[in-house]
């Protein structure tokens, strides 16, 4: 049960901190982007921030949902 719990907590955390949570990790991927782009391997152009803080969010809150369901249907003791 604290398994399910602390996934829980971590969907939340991810849903509400996923604007900083995207601007960060898409500042990385455009620096690794233009890294593979001068050594000659194109790659596909990196999100944008918007899109990416979308998918963080749906992402957050499909674990939120997910150990939710876990939660309910697991027998109690």
């Amino acid at each position: 049960m604290a398994i399910e719990l602390t996934r829980l907590l971590l969907g939340l955390v991810i849903a509400v901190f996923h604007r900083p949570l995207a601007a960060r990790v898409m500042e990385k991927e455009r620096v690794l982007d233009g890294h593979f782009r001068r050594r000659g391997i194109n790659l596909p152009a990196p999100l944008s921030d918007t899109s990416a803080a979308n998918l963080y969010f749906a992402l957050g809150i499909f674990i939120c949902l997910l150990e939710l369901i876990k939660i309910y249907s697991s027998p109690v003791f």
